[in-house]
């Protein structure tokens, strides 16, 4: 019920935010909005009934939900830009608010991905190797303090490698690259730590089919991930490639060139005269 309702906030939010910057004569990606409609699916997909009741009672389960929830979702919601959009969508005063939170020190050290990625890869550990894990089977605000943990971990560690919003002190790629490769070291390595060692009450086999979804399924992600933080990179690396992340008018590509406008190499010809 309290998932429902958080799902259904985070899309009239995000369509209200829409609106808003179409009436004040502005423009918004519609693959923006696709994104956060396909994050908001698995998120419901992962917290919801059926998939949910599922989860109680096996590894396999929950760990499809943790899948969908802490990895595959907030990529997509990160894609969405959802903090570019609200400062667009906001009046002056409250924009100008949200953006010096945004350069609080307190939110500097939340999003670094030094400290997303331990709160992620920690969060992971501490549940599955601790009795955190049998423990939710019996405290429905435990088990709703655990979702919301994943989220938000997946969340900002996903904006701290990949995000698209505006963060001035966003450390460099390089250094990024190299806590990306820690945090998928630690997430594999956990999954076959699990596959040896069940967490308490689970039976080995259960553990077994958990262990190599989270690593396999696991893998898929962090391949969709590294395509993002990859393209991102090379996108740095040209002038010609760089421009805002999210333009704020829709950008004006032409219907067609005549095949003398278009060098051998695909790229239109500087006009002469």
């Amino acid at each position: 019920m309290v998932s429902g309702l958080a799902l259904l906030a985070a899309a009239a939010g995000y369509a209200a935010g829409v609106v808003t910057v179409h009436r004040r004569g502005g423009w918004w990606p519609g693959r923006r909005v696709v994104y956060w409609a396909a994050g908001l699916v698995l998120a419901a997909a992962a917290t919801l009934r059926p998939a949910a009741g599922h989860a109680h009672h096996d590894l396999a389960g929950h760990m499809t939900g943790h899948l969908l929830l802490g990895m595959a979702a907030p990529l997509l919601l990160v894609l969405a830009a959802p903090v570019t959009l609200a400062l667009r969508a906001l009046p002056v005063r409250r924009a100008r608010t949200l953006a010096r939170v945004l350069r609080s020190g307190p939110v500097h050290v939340l999003t670094h991905p030094l400290t997303a990625a331990t709160l992620n890869a920690g969060g992971l550990w501490l549940l599955y190797t601790t009795d955190l894990y049998p423990a939710m089977a019996g405290h429905d605000w435990l088990r709703t303090a655990v979702h919301v943990h994943i989220v938000a971990a997946g969340y900002l560690f996903t904006a701290a490698m990949v995000g698209v919003d505006p963060d001035p002190r966003r450390p460099a790629r390089p250094v990024r690259a190299i806590i990306l490769i820690a945090f998928l070291a630690a997430h594999g390595i956990l999954a076959k730590f699990l596959y040896g060692h069940p967490p308490a009450g689970v039976p080995a086999a259960d553990a077994q089919a958990g262990a190599e979804l989270m690593y396999y399924g696991g893998d898929l992600v962090d391949l969709a991930l590294i395509a993002v933080f990859c393209r991102q990179w090379y996108d740095a690396t040209g002038p010609a490639r760089r421009g805002p992340r999210v333009p704020a008018s829709r950008p004006v590509r032409p219907l067609w060139r005549l095949p003398k406008d278009i060098g051998a190499d695909g790229e239109a010809l500087p006009r002469s005269g």
